[in-house]
């Protein structure tokens, strides 16, 4: 009687790990993306913190009022914000910048995202409801996009 063949060759199991390889080689970097884009939600998050004081403060105040604030309550300091956050500022006409740090990437760490307020396509003047925030990256110094998730990106 002939022998049955048991387990598998050599060959098999060389294919089987050069499968393996080449998923690896693909899906590895696509998962370093994400997972930095993830650390970018938790940015976009802090700047979100802003969008409620921002509009209730439009909505309420006078043009007295909005010309005489400094701070709008919201900022995080330089140094004392989150793990992947590293200040939030507000400038005058509401737009609020977030600055990144603790990611990892020297091509996101230090840079920065900016909200901005608009009613239809203009920006909005007291006693106006914003009706829109246009999420991206600040035009000076601003995160790449492909980090943002896609409700950011512009």
């Amino acid at each position: 009687m002939s022998k049955m063949q048991k387990g598998f060759t050599l060959i098999e199991l060389m294919i089987v790990v050069a499968i393996i390889g080449i998923l690896a080689a693909i899906a590895l970097p696509a998962y370093q993306d994400y997972t930095k884009r993830a650390k970018m939600s938790e940015v976009i998050l802090a700047a979100s913190a802003c969008r409620t004081t921002i509009t209730e403060i439009y909505q309420s105040a006078t043009s007295a009022t909005l010309s005489s604030i400094s701070s709008w309550g919201c900022e995080v300091a330089s140094g004392s914000g989150s793990k992947y956050v590293q200040s939030v500022a507000v400038a005058a006409g509401g737009v609020v910048t977030v600055v990144a740090t603790g990611t990892g990437d020297t091509t996101i760490d230090g840079k920065s995202i900016t909200l901005t307020p608009y009613v239809g396509t203009a920006t909005p003047t007291a006693g106006q409801a914003i009706t829109e925030w246009k999420c991206g990256p600040s035009a000076s110094s601003g995160v790449p996009p492909k980090f943002l998730p896609g409700s950011c990106r512009g």
